[in-house]
């Protein structure tokens, strides 16, 4: 039997599937697209997670896209991570060129441009439906362990979070637990260790500090009201096809820790709202993280711990999470052990390691006799990836250089006033973007300070005395004097820097 009819064999019955598949793309061997080597995904594996790797410029993107349509196409909700702004495409048909023909042609597919249905999402203040969670819905636990505190602050916290809810002082925004801690260290702090034990101010001037530095990072957009809805991720639009929720986090390459605090809470929330789904023959969501490492960069242990836990949890529930990353390493071992599909575009090795970092990618995938993978990895061209999967039977398919699809929608971005049209069309902008600031910790708190005065001033101004103003109660604070010097200090490197010296909702998103 000749090579390529033992390789074509191999394909075949490795790729065959009883159930719902997604062609990715038709698989090469020495340089040549062989004929009815169709490489395929069983469409009830997709929540078995996987990895979309390979340098910039080889294809990562498109692949992504691709999988994406597929999935909308079989009514799979998908949310995709939009970091580089490239992905808002999806929503309008492609066009036929001469090289997207050919490449479907050896696929052995039709090409149809297709448009898909799109949401656009964001974080911040950038334009798109708001993602909105309370402080309170997050939980101590979670905020603890975004804000990297020790065991001891986290107790402290967990301990303010009980008595905020014993006072019915409701945490909504940051600006709401902040002034929770300036209550606590001074006015409040004898009623708070009467009933609850002391506190140390370092402990709450270090929590303070942690909570400023999310702050700077752009968290007061993120924390507050209206909190989003996980089922409004999870729709399907009157044609059957499953919504695209593109989030557009263009801006948030230099604030990781931001990016790791939603991921976290979504990925928690979904866990923790989701029931066991079982072997379906479909996921309920498919989640595409695209510069995966942010996930993962500047994240404390505990956090990654925690990222990872869930990950690993999270497929029983349904949901399939996609990395899409430059390198592999860019993803923990522990995460990489827990992927079932892998699309490995090229690799270039420039140092001697990057040469490293491509032997140990090769050792990633399955043995196989008809290609050299350290070598077939830096050798494959632009839209060629090497893949493998999981069968039905939860077994790794043969390995296979594929020639992948093009995407059916728009290999580009769209303009403001089509992204504009979009957001205009949203079932659910207007439901997210209303501000809403009701009466909380941070308003209960002043109000009681204020009256508490007024009484004070009342029974003292006979004697022709007066005590401080809430502002000067709380600038004279240990915990505002320790910020003060804070503030101070990175004052103080940014100019030695320029110089060159140195209540849980159900339903709710968290």
């Amino acid at each position: 039997m000749s090579k390529i009819q033992s390789f074509k064999d191999e394909i075949s019955k490795g790729y065959t599937f009883k159930g719902d598949f997604i062609v990715l793309g038709a698989a090469k061997l020495d340089g040549e697209v062989v004929e009815g080597t169709q490489v395929k995904i069983p469409l009830k594996t997709m929540n078995r997670h996987g990895l979309i790797a390979g340098a910039t410029g080889t294809g990562k993107t498109k692949s992504l896209q691709v999988l994406a349509e597929c999935l909308s196409d079989a009514s799979v909700p998908v949310l995709m991570m939009d970091i580089k702004g490239d992905l808002s495409g999806i929503a309008m048909p492609g066009e036929g060129k001469d090289f997207i023909l050919e490449r479907t042609n050896a696929a052995g597919i039709e090409y149809t441009p297709n448009g898909f249905p799109v949401e656009m999402l964001t974080l911040s203040d950038q334009k798109g439906t708001k993602l909105r969670a309370t402080v309170s819905e997050f939980g101590p636990i979670l905020l603890s362990k975004i804000l990297g505190l020790n065991d001891t602050q986290e107790g402290i916290v967990s301990v303010m979070f009980k008595y905020c809810d014993d006072n019915k002082l409701p945490l909504l925004d940051l600006k709401d637990f902040i002034r929770v801690i300036q209550f606590l260290s001074d006015e409040g702090k004898d009623e708070f260790e009467n009933n609850y034990g002391r506190m140390s101010t370092t402990s709450l001037g270090t929590i303070m500090r942690k909570v400023i530095e999310l702050q700077q990072q752009g968290a007061d957009v993120f924390f507050g009201e209206t909190s989003f809805d996980i089922d409004d991720l999870m729709r399907i639009d009157n044609e059957g096809k499953g919504m695209i929720s593109i989030l557009r986090v263009m801006d948030l390459m230099d604030r990781p820790k931001l990016f790791s605090t939603f991921m976290l809470s979504l990925l928690a929330e979904l866990y923790a709202s989701l029931p066991e789904a079982g072997d379906e023959d479909r996921p309920k969501l498919v989640i595409f993280i695209d510069e995966a490492h942010l996930v993962f960069q500047e994240a404390s242990k505990a956090l990654l711990n925690q990222i990872e836990t869930v990950i690993k949890l999270i497929r029983s529930k349904g949901v399939g999470i996609y990395f899409c990353t430059q390198n592999p390493q860019d993803v923990p071992s522990s995460v990489l052990a827990q992927l079932g599909l892998k699309v490995q575009h090229a690799l270039r090795a420039f140092t001697a390691n990057d040469r490293k970092a491509i032997k140990e990618a090769a050792g990633n995938y399955p043995e196989t006799d008809f290609y050299q993978t350290e070598d077939i990895l830096t050798a494959m061209g632009i839209g060629e990836a090497l893949v493998t999967c999981l069968n039905e039977k939860g077994i790794p398919t043969p390995l296979a250089v594929t020639f992948m699809c093009p995407p059916r929608s728009r290999m580009d971005i769209l303009s403001d006033d089509e992204i504009e049209e979009i957001i205009e069309k949203s079932k659910i902008a207007k439901k997210y973007n209303e501000v809403i600031d009701r009466e909380s910790a941070y308003e209960i708190l002043n109000e009681k300070l204020n009256t508490a005065d007024e009484s004070e001033e009342q029974e003292e101004a006979p004697k022709g005395k007066q005590e401080k103003s809430t502002l000067e109660t709380i600038l004279s604070s240990s915990v505002t004097r320790q910020i003060g010097r804070t503030a101070a200090s990175i004052i103080t490197r940014s100019l030695l820097g320029a110089l060159g010296l140195g209540g849980k909702k159900k339903t709710s998103w968290f």
